[in-house]
């Protein structure tokens, strides 16, 4: 079921999401102070692309100073942005029955966009 429910995500959109977030990272990666933001946007782009059957945890690095420090770096910089969009399609998303599954994927993209350092993604 979770096969399918990634390729319905896909087709519906999820491509476009994880294309956007990888476009981002490269356009990171091009300076030396960009590389770690750029990696984390490449975890949001590997959640975005294939979202069922993977969860958002929290790593034992993940309340060190550094990863607290990149966190409200990167919130500031745009992490709140992404943020609220996931948000809001998720609620546009929950409004119907069968968007329900695809809306709780954007708050999951939500949560670790909100602060991806210092998260691993899981496959359950």
């Amino acid at each position: 079921m979770g096969c399918l429910m990634n390729l319905l995500w896909l087709l519906l959109g999820g491509i476009f999401t994880a294309v956007e977030y990888l476009i981002s990272s490269i356009l990171m990666m091009i300076t030396i102070i960009g590389i770690p933001f750029g990696m984390q946007t490449l975890k949001l782009a590997g959640l975005a692309l294939w979202p069922f059957g993977k969860e958002v945890r929290s790593g034992s690095r993940s309340s060190g100073c550094l990863y607290i420090l990149m966190n409200v770096i990167w919130l500031f910089v745009g992490g709140i942005w992404i943020c609220l969009s996931h948000l809001v399609f998720g609620a546009v998303l929950c409004i119907t029955i069968i968007g329900i599954p695809f809306g709780l994927q954007h708050f999951k993209l939500a949560a670790l966009a909100l602060s991806p350092f210092g998260k691993d993604i899981v496959t359950v």
